[in-house]
């Protein structure tokens, strides 16, 4: 069989057991085949014992994308039995044929009529076959062959991932791995350079470089900085062709942003501050608030505060709002502007998460110095005492005096003060107070019999802000005088029996007296000794001798007292 192959770039035929190929333009070269020998290109002659077979090939090849407006030759099929007088029909079947694949039947000619790609299908697999054309008996085996699609450089490298989000520590060595992308390319990968692919970075130098044929992204320089810099936009292009000159290219973007590290300390914007505080302030309350900024982000900036000096350490507290990052200052004991006017501290930031690969940027800490101005506050009068105790005798004369308050203005203009006593409606108003001096008097008689106990309440304000008061309480306790006669303790109807005996005790008589004990328990009891005395009867005292019994009127005297205003009468029945 006679074959012949003619193509405009790189067609090959295989035929028997030799390669064929054209380059340049299309021209037609003829091989003969005969069953026991192969004509090579170079026009040698090999002997080799093939007996019984006319045609044997491998595979023939078509360029794809063919875009020329004839059909595509791709090659010839020629039996060794043709001998040119058309009587040998050839037939093509399988893949394509009849529709991409057309054959003459009678020169053997193969033409393609559509454009082929590649990238869709590979190869077509198609059988030949000769026959007399005028029995339609075969003359040669049918046989099988290849028809390959030969590439051709028609598709660009794709980042089919692309665009990419990555991240790297700030001040990563110069050489840390960022990320690698990959591009693919449909050509086959298999036949020249088509699907050579190689890297490069049109955008991102010269921070970031790319591996030309890994596609390893790296950062380039020392210590980048993500407070200076934080995100990046890095392009990357994989041509083909191994970045020859017409290979095709495809970019993809890849987004950089620089992670933080702890490689700043926190810095007090200034290193003297300033602040007012009332006097008035509460015990505990926040009073002002103080803040370290720190460039960087994170826990990486979390800091606390602490008051490492100053005469104030021991009035002032200092916290952490982790929120805010603030330092928040609070009262831990009452201000007093007469007392001391300012305080000074000194406050310290400092971090808490420390990386100590930059422990030599550091120290990682900062301090400032804070002077505290307690303001003035005008103060309502201040008592002398928290309350008062005072006595008085009951009895005593109206407008005696009971006692003295005193208050103060505590403030440094120590303005006069003014005392009245906060009655409450239903008081029963028995002491006054003099506004200026807080004198208390007595505005009726007491009596401790009644009301031992008095409670009061003084106010106090300034003559020049009468609306700041303060309030203290004063207890007057009411002290007893003896201006009460004993009585006997109830009506006595003595019964004594007719065959009593001499001596006998026919009864008890007690008394008792509402004056304090001081005054009253301890009494003497006697006879009238104004009466006749009954000699049937007589008084025996716990205290003093026996005396005879007045004609049954008996008297009770205190002991030590006399005068009729001390006694009272009282007359037991006796029978």
């Amino acid at each position: 069989m006679k074959i012949t192959s003619t193509s405009c770039i790189c067609p090959v035929l295989v035929c028997l057991c030799f390669v064929q190929r054209c380059y340049g333009t299309a021209h037609h070269s003829s091989i003969k085949v005969t069953r026991n020998q192969t004509k090579h290109i170079e026009g040698e002659t090999e002997v080799h014992h093939r007996p019984k077979r006319g045609w044997v090939w491998n595979q023939f090849f078509v360029l794809e994308e063919h875009m020329g407006p004839d059909p595509q030759y791709v090659g010839k099929l020629h039996s060794n039995s043709d001998k040119g007088d058309g009587s040998v029909k050839y037939i093509l079947t399988g893949e394509g044929a009849g529709t991409i694949f057309i054959i003459d039947d009678t020169t053997g000619d193969i033409h393609s009529t559509k454009s082929l790609d590649r990238e869709q299908k590979t190869h077509y697999v198609l059988h030949a076959q000769a026959i007399d054309r005028r029995t339609n008996k075969p003359l040669e085996p049918e046989s099988e062959f290849i028809i390959k699609v030969q590439d051709i450089n028609d598709n660009a490298p794709k980042f089919t991932d692309g665009p990419y989000i990555v991240t790297v520590p700030e001040m990563s060595d110069m050489g840390t791995s960022v990320l690698q992308v990959t591009a693919t390319d449909a050509d086959d990968p298999t036949y020249g350079n088509s699907a050579r692919v190689v890297y490069s970075i049109l955008q991102g130098q010269p921070y970031f470089s790319v591996d030309p044929k890994t596609g390893v992204i790296r950062t380039a320089l020392h210590n980048m900085d993500r407070e200076a810099r934080e995100h990046y936009s890095v392009v990357i292009q994989a041509k083909d062709m191994a970045g020859q000159v017409g290979g095709l290219s495809g970019s993809t973007t890849v987004n950089i942003t620089l992670t933080d590290v702890n490689d700043n300390p926190p810095r007090f914007p200034q290193k003297h501050y300033q602040l007012y505080v009332p006097e008035s302030a509460q015990v505990g309350s926040a009073v002002g608030k103080i803040k370290a900024n720190d460039a960087d982000t994170g826990s990486n900036a979390d800091m606390t505060y602490s008051i490492i000096n100053g005469d104030g350490i021991g009035i002032f507290s200092i916290s952490t709002d982790k929120e805010t990052r603030e330092g928040i200052l609070s009262l831990k004991k009452p201000l007093n502007y007469e007392k001391k006017k300012s305080y000074t501290l000194t406050i310290e930031g400092a971090n808490t998460h420390l990386d100590f690969r930059f422990s030599h940027l550091g120290p990682f800490k900062d301090a400032t110095m804070l002077k505290i101005i307690v303001g003035d506050v005008d103060e309502p009068p201040l008592f002398s005492m928290p309350s008062y105790v005072m006595e008085v005798y009951e009895n005593a004369k109206i407008g005696t005096v009971v006692g003295t308050v005193l208050a103060q203005d505590p403030d440094s203009a120590n303005s006069l003060v003014r005392y009245f006593i906060d009655y409450s409606a239903e008081d029963d108003r028995c002491f006054n107070i003099d506004a200026n001096t807080g004198t208390i008097r007595t505005t009726k008689v007491l009596d401790r019999e009644e009301t031992p106990w008095y409670n009061i309440t003084v106010a106090a304000s300034e003559n020049d802000n009468p609306g700041l008061l303060s309030h203290v309480t004063v207890g007057i306790r009411v002290l007893d005088v003896n201006d009460n006669p004993p009585e006997l303790a109830r009506e006595y109807d003595i019964v004594v029996c007719e065959n009593s005996k001499p001596g006998q005790v026919i009864h008890t008589i007690s008394a008792t007296d509402r004056d304090d004990f001081a005054n009253g328990p301890r009494f003497n009891f006697f006879l009238d000794e104004r009466l006749s005395v009954n000699p049937n009867f007589t008084l025996k005292d716990n205290e003093a001798a026996a005396a005879p019994s007045p004609s049954g009127f008996v008297h009770a005297r205190e002991m030590g007292v006399c005068g009729p205003a001390m006694q009272k009468r009282s007359c037991p029945r006796l029978a």
